[in-house]
């Protein structure tokens, strides 16, 4: 087994209060098995109101479409913690202790900013955003990052929102080969209020919904990556729940049996990765094929 990280020496009021913002590992156990998390309403109103405001009068570009000479070109690789400090609503945002306990619980402290981009339909926009997955480029098997949905106004069917693909997020596909498809079964729209954060695995597919209705639909999509080892960054006081195992072995409604054993193998590795218990398994599932004595 892998070491852990030594265990936090802070005051019991501290460290009670910190651990209620981090992930319990069945929220952890979901992340793994569905690809993503969500949290409703977990922005304040007057936030998401002062946000769209920032978003519509002077929110600055993402670092692919700045200048090559202005500081936002300069952000990717930085600590998100360094950036935004002179928001009105973005950075406050970031700096809500749950948003922040939700980023730890993922990624461990110090994440890094990848890119961000403010995605505005407008009304009556009939275009359906493709189904794809996220930078084909990151080969990584059991490290992820993460990319936030941002949702600040009530999002209603509709509206569109974004669709995505629970339990997708291992299957590594370039952008366009499942372009061609255009529904699956057991995909999730994101109906929603005001406020409501989508937490995804980089490789969920997914894709942007028509907007029919009067009004622009407006999401904030925020991409953060790992600074150190996802190793037990979350809430650790409900492993050995049985329900985390349970949690672990949902099968999505669009997979087969056999390709659902494929994804309970997946997902057996990558809790191993985020607990160090390289001995974690169900129903023998590693176990069997891990007994080779040559």
């Amino acid at each position: 087994m892998t070491d852990a990280p030594p265990p936090l020496s802070l005051p019991t009021s501290l460290l009670t209060s910190l651990l209620t913002s981090l992930l319990t590992c069945k929220d952890m156990a979901a992340f793994v098995a569905h690809g993503f998390l969500r949290f409703d309403e977990i922005v304040p109103r007057d936030l998401c109101d002062a946000a769209l405001a920032e978003l519509a009068t002077g929110f600055k570009p993402t670092p692919f479409l700045a200048a090559r000479d202005s500081p936002q070109a300069q952000w990717p690789g930085k600590p998100l913690a360094t950036l935004w400090r002179d928001s009105s609503a973005i950075g406050p945002i970031l700096g809500l202790p749950r948003v922040n306990g939700i980023i730890e619980s993922l990624l461990g402290p110090g994440a890094l900013y990848d890119h961000h981009y403010a995605h505005v339909i407008p009304p009556h926009q009939r275009w359906s955003q493709p189904w794809h997955a996220d930078a084909i480029i990151d080969p990584r098997p059991y490290a992820f990052d993460i990319q936030l949905f941002f949702f600040f106004h009530d999002t209603p069917r509709q509206a569109g929102g974004t669709m995505i693909l629970p339990g997708s997020h291992f299957r590594r596909v370039n952008e366009s080969d499942i372009a061609r498809t255009q529904n699956f079964r057991g995909q999730v729209p994101t109906v929603c209020q005001a406020g409501t954060l989508m937490v995804c695995h980089h490789g969920l597919w997914h894709c942007g919904q028509p907007n029919h209705t009067d009004l622009p639909r407006t999401m904030l999509k925020l991409r953060l990556g790992p600074a150190e080892r996802q190793l037990r960054r979350f809430d650790l006081r409900d492993l050995d729940d049985p329900r985390v195992s349970e949690i672990l072995r949902t099968e999505p409604p669009w997979m087969g049996s056999a390709d659902a054993r494929l994804e309970v193998v997946h997902r057996i590795k990558l809790w191993r990765a985020l607990t160090g218990d390289d001995r974690f398994d169900m129903d023998h599932w590693l176990t069997r094929i891990e007994n080779d004595r040559t």
